[in-house]
């Protein structure tokens, strides 16, 4: 269960506006390639990346993406492979690009809209080293080559079925699946604007 998936299977195209979407694996390279590929068949103007972080308790619109891939857990102690099996640590993810890409989303606005309408919000200045980072950071490398193209990149809590069960839940946080939509609609809607 993610839900971003689910998230992105309700997302609704504002009026006189294209919505395609896409569900990305949660494979380091697959997803890079897949996305790589939509952006040059399709043309956006704007790539929304979603991805599940249950680690806060608020829709975190990230800042910056890095050019390294690491499956390693935040202590160091333990790899989390991608679905594919591949457990890359500290691998860059293009060579000849820059360290880092900034989102070129208007983050503040974006969490002021979100806190008007009562979901909780913020800006975070890390997509982490996994997964999402690396879609981020594809995303960002892509608009970078096209002026007209702006790339971001939003994380989602948990939803609390995730958690139902669990003996330990300490650092851990969920959202309810409607509060998100919600909190993604707007986002969807203010980027078409």
């Amino acid at each position: 269960m993610n839900p971003s998936e689910q998230i992105v299977k309700c997302l609704t195209a504002p009026m006189d506006t294209v919505l395609v979407k896409r569900i990305l694996p949660v494979e380091f390279l697959e997803s890079g390639r897949i996305l790589t590929e939509t952006v040059r068949k399709e043309s956006p103007d704007v790539i929304l990346s979603i991805g599940q972080a249950g680690n806060a308790p608020d829709i975190a619109i990230e800042q910056v993406a890095v050019n390294i891939d690491s499956s390693l857990s935040a202590d160091g102690r333990m790899k989390l492979p991608d679905q594919s099996g591949y457990a890359p640590v500290d691998k860059q993810i293009l060579s000849d690009a820059p360290d880092a890409y900034f989102s070129t989303f208007p983050i503040r606005k974006l969490v002021t809209i979100l806190r008007e309408n009562e979901i909780p919000s913020r800006a975070s200045f890390s997509a982490g080293t996994y997964v999402c980072n690396h879609v981020m950071y594809i995303g960002c490398h892509l608009a970078a080559q096209n002026k007209n193209l702006i790339s971001g990149f939003v994380h989602v809590p948990f939803l609390p079925e995730q958690l139902a069960g669990e003996s330990d839940v300490s650092g851990k946080y969920s959202m309810p699946l409607s509060q998100a939509q919600k909190g993604l609609q707007i986002i969807v809607n203010e980027l078409a604007k």
